[in-house]
């Protein structure tokens, strides 16, 4: 079984690192973005950004993760598992100003897919909001057999973490 301490060694199980703070997905990756508009204000807003930064939004979604550093900071394993399912991943980029808060990590060999994931609080002059937005494609064997019920699965865990992000900052 692979643990927190064995991620140190892997490299990204994709090419295009760094790509979820761009607007256009690499070539042959599925684009998902989730907007929501979580309410406003500064306090919100510092709020959501450590819901999201601490893990404490991913746990609430119900998945057991793992982290060597918390809040997430660059280059910082994580290792979520999800009944079955071992979900490893390296945190590429964050983001902490009076704009924006948040992270995007990279998927390891043995993540069911392959690429990118980032969760990210914004203060607009209209709101507070988070905003997800991955780039993959299939990652394993079985991730490819199962064609569209991956993404299917992938979208209603996007918004199984705005649900538990909501539920916490409410």
């Amino acid at each position: 079984m692979t643990t927190l301490d064995d991620l140190a060694a892997l490299r990204f199980s994709y090419d295009a690192v760094g790509s979820t703070r761009f607007d256009q997905a690499p070539e042959g990756y599925h684009r998902m973005d989730l907007r929501t508009r979580l309410g406003e204000g500064d306090k919100l807003f510092h709020r959501a950004g450590e819901v999201v930064t601490t893990w404490q939004m991913h746990r609430a979604a119900g998945v057991r993760i793992y982290a060597t550093d918390t809040p997430a900071t660059i280059g910082a394993n994580c290792l979520g598992r999800l009944g079955p399912l071992t979900i490893p991943c390296r945190v590429v980029w964050t983001a902490n100003d009076d704009q924006q808060i948040g992270f995007a990590y990279g998927t390891l060999p043995g993540h069911p897919e392959s690429g990118e994931e980032s969760f990210l609080i914004t203060n607009d002059p209209d709101g507070v909001f988070f905003t997800l937005r991955a780039y993959s494609r299939p990652g394993t064997w079985y991730t490819k057999l199962a064609g569209p019920i991956g993404r299917t699965t992938q979208s209603a865990f996007a918004r199984r973490y705005t649900k538990a992000l909501q539920h916490l900052v409410a």
